[in-house]
């Protein structure tokens, strides 16, 4: 028997945790992201998740699982039976599998050896758990992976109430889509296996985030990255993005930055700061924000090109976006006193995730 729900809940939890759909027949969405840096082996494996239209019996009914692993490879598998799709209304927890046998009962958190037993392909997450295995039947590559996750930061202050990203109004779903970052910053320990090679990690740096809606943005960027050179582990995770979304009848271009730096949140958002950016179509992301308090100068670049991955889209889960998990990025926070700005924090990393997706990129992208 899987364990009950709420010995599984972590007393991090941010809102929006649990699975959005209420079961009516509008189109819908819902997507999760899991992610491991692994600093000594410069790789990171970013594990994302998607549902649509899970009443099922619609044209884009099915889910989705996609993997950008070491060196910007990619594998995708689709599962177009909605009914092996589980998740929890009232915390984190998802899953989606084949089954060896037929399912004869509801989908659920399966202990870790009947997962393995049990399920041809698929994966199951919670704040705490990431277990799957997935294998492209065209190319022959396969993944598997099993850890354990410390959550240490969701969105907030350390121990404190934890914060909606989008602000209080997410509570009311007047934005398409939602998003949520779950866990800025926790430690992994386990394994995954990509193709023939095993890479086991002790306290690796892991993310969370996720998105919901009728909708995707018209375009959108994102910077994350939460193991920057000479920093602890446990001391700074950045995550930053903007995007042009639907606001009950109208679209407004919006972004925002976050920083967790020694359990301290700092936080740029549009209704608390000024906030612009620059954003190629490709290879440089640049952001600038201030508050009364505080400003933040970010600045990323790749010479990667990338690697295109599928979203949820009015046409279904469609190539539509383009991702690295080999940005640098330059991070500067300064505290803002009268007459000058006092320099908090520099720091730098080359394991930066990096994404400009939806159009038109029409040259670069910069703020009104």
């Amino acid at each position: 028997m899987a364990p009950e729900i709420n010995q599984l809940v972590h007393p991090l939890q941010t809102p929006h945790s649990g699975y959005h759909w209420d079961g009516s027949t509008r189109r819908f969405f819902e997507g999760w992201y899991y992610r491991v840096t692994l600093p000594a082996e410069r790789q990171t494996f970013a594990f994302m998740y998607s549902i649509e239209d899970p009443i099922g019996g619609q044209d884009h009914s099915g889910g989705g699982a996609q993997i950008l692993g070491p060196n910007d490879e990619y594998l995708c598998r689709t599962f177009p039976e909605v009914s092996g799709f589980w998740a929890w209304p009232q915390a984190l927890g998802l899953g989606h599998a084949r089954l060896k046998e037929s399912q004869a009962q509801k989908p659920e958190l399966l202990p870790s050896a009947e997962f393995d037993r049990r399920v041809v392909e698929g994966y199951q997450g919670t704040a705490t758990w990431h277990q799957g295995k997935l294998r492209d039947p065209g190319s022959g590559h396969t993944a598997r992976w099993q850890y354990e996750i410390e959550p240490l930061d969701g969105w907030g202050n350390r121990g404190q109430a934890q914060q909606s990203t989008a602000g209080w109004l997410s509570q009311l779903q007047i934005f398409e889509p939602g998003w949520q970052i779950l866990m800025a910053h926790g430690l992994a320990t386990g394994w995954i296996e990509w193709n023939d090679r095993r890479y086991e990690f002790t306290r690796a740096p892991a993310y969370g985030e996720k998105n919901w809606g009728g909708a995707f943005p018209q375009k959108w960027f994102w910077l994350n990255c939460n193991w920057f050179d000479q920093f602890d582990h446990a001391d700074l995770a950045l995550t930053a993005g903007g995007g042009r979304r639907g606001v009950l009848w109208w679209m407004e271009s919006v972004a925002m930055v976050g920083i967790h730096y020694q359990g301290k949140f700092y936080e740029f958002v549009p209704w608390n700061s000024q906030v612009s950016w620059q954003i190629h179509p490709w290879g440089c992301w640049q952001m600038q924000a201030r508050n009364a308090q505080y400003e933040v100068e970010l600045t990323a670049t790749t010479d990667h090109p990338g690697t295109p991955l599928r979203a949820p889209t009015q046409q279904g889960l469609v190539f539509c976006c383009r991702d690295t998990m080999r940005g640098t990025i330059q991070l500067k926070l300064y505290q803002r006193k009268p007459g000058r700005s006092q320099l908090l924090l520099e720091a730098h990393s080359d394991l930066c995730g990096l994404e400009t997706g939806g159009a038109p990129w029409n040259g670069v992208w910069r703020s009104v």
